[in-house]
């Protein structure tokens, strides 16, 4: 029996009406930027998997790493206990980051990540007495799905059964050149109407959106007024960390940095569910006291997995890697020629770029899930190519390793989407 069949006895997937969805494609192998299904057809895995996978599938250099860690240590919880993977991407993590992160929490996904980050605000003034309720956020943006994260997050698609239960939080545009003022403006009187805790934002892309882009000096001039008010800033990297932007992190891009930062996805290059919330000293230093309750006691039994840290080791590892930088600057220009050649394409109604990512919006209408949407997504897939449209915008985010070949193969499939609407 294939594994579709076996699938719909028993499994409930994530982001799937199953009254109308397509079964599943039973993946059992991949290698590179390539999926090979149960039947033997390949795919390249055009946006890395949910832009984990960046340095390509079952990679031997993580996995060698991971392997050599099961063998040594498998697990031990991390309340009490410490250990050498933990301690040594902690130090590996802090020297790519902003100077001012300082301290990091573990977590064992994107969600628990922001989770984390949400609760460490709201607690930091409560430790000090000061009771701060709101949250900021981006309109559209998005954070995850736990409850804080989701209340962060400003898409109905995901939120609308649960908008009752969800934490305060105000809503602003994305700062873009010829809205800045009005954006600052709205900021300033949410600031002055609230208690403010966190502003939390995706640093200029927002991913779940759509990719959209927004301004690096409209976002530091955010930061700069939440600093003023004594408001913190939450920067949720889990989709542009890890030299997605072309810089390591896309706050390295702006002159104000964050006071808590959110990693995950390509932190382990999608080889282990980890994930990281890190602090400045100031924020970690508002929970010391001799009062027990005022510590942060906030727990995941899977905290700095070991098996985990070493693949984030060894992830790091190869981001700076000369290999990697320059796989990661020819994605780039690739995507720069790309764009330059079908933005005047009548189907094509806005092309944009940023380091490594790629997004075309179409010049057609559709829903972000419905019909026309997953009609998208198979002609993709009946081409060998795995992208997952968000309405009508395709992105591409491919893993680093890549070949000209096969970014080739992905373009020549948006070429014939291209087509295929024109006429």
């Amino acid at each position: 029996m294939k594994l579709t069949q076996r699938d719909r006895a028993h499994i409930w997937h994530p982001l799937t009406q199953h009254q109308t969805a397509r079964p599943p494609v039973g993946i059992v192998k991949a290698s590179g930027s390539v999926l090979i299904d149960e039947d033997g057809k390949s795919y390249i895995d055009g946006i890395a998997s949910w832009y984990t996978a960046m340095f390509g599938h079952c990679n031997p250099y993580i996995t060698n790493a991971m392997t050599q860690q099961m063998q040594t240590l498998d697990f031990v919880m991390f309340s009490g206990f410490t250990h050498e993977p933990a301690v040594q991407l902690s130090e590996k993590v802090l020297a790519i980051l902003p100077a001012n992160q300082q301290k990091v929490f573990f977590n064992d996904n994107g969600s628990t990540a922001v989770e984390a980050a949400i609760k460490m605000a709201i607690q930091y003034y409560h430790n000090k007495s000061k009771k701060r309720d709101t949250l900021i956020a981006f309109q559209d943006g998005f954070h995850g799905d736990t409850f804080g994260a989701m209340s962060a997050s400003g898409l109905s698609s995901y939120n609308g059964p649960f908008e009752d239960f969800l934490l305060n939080v105000k809503r602003i545009p994305t700062p873009q050149s010829h809205n800045l003022n009005e954006v600052l403006a709205a900021l300033e009187k949410i600031l002055q109407e609230n208690n403010c805790a966190a502003f939390i934002f995706e640093p200029l892309v927002q991913g779940a959106a759509g990719m959209k882009f927004h301004s690096a000096k409209g976002l530091d001039a955010l930061l700069a007024m939440c600093k003023k008010h004594d408001v913190l800033c939450i920067a949720d990297e889990i989709m542009t960390g890890f030299g997605k932007t072309g810089t390591n992190f896309a706050v390295e891009q702006l002159e104000n940095t964050p006071d808590i930062m959110c990693l995950s996805k390509a932190l382990t290059a999608g080889m282990f569910p980890l994930s990281i919330t890190s602090c400045s000293q100031e924020i970690f230093d508002g929970f010391l006291s001799q009062q027990v309750h005022k510590g942060f006691f906030h727990a995941h039994t899977y905290s700095a997995h070991p098996i985990g840290c070493a693949a984030a080791i060894a992830s790091i590892e190869l981001l700076t890697s000369p290999e990697i930088l320059k796989q990661r600057a020819y994605i780039a220009q690739s995507h720069k020629d790309f764009a330059i050649k079908i933005e005047s394409h009548p189907s094509v109604k806005q092309v944009r770029c940023k380091g490594v990512i790629l997004a075309i919006d179409l010049a057609v209408e559709m829903q972000r899930y419905g019909n026309l949407r997953d009609d998208l997504y198979q002609f993709f897939m009946d081409r060998g190519v795995a992208l997952r449209p968000l309405g009508n915008t395709v992105y591409v985010l491919p893993p680093y390793v890549i070949t000209n070949n096969e970014l080739d193969t992905i373009y020549q499939a948006i070429e014939a989407v291209l087509a295929f609407y024109d006429n």
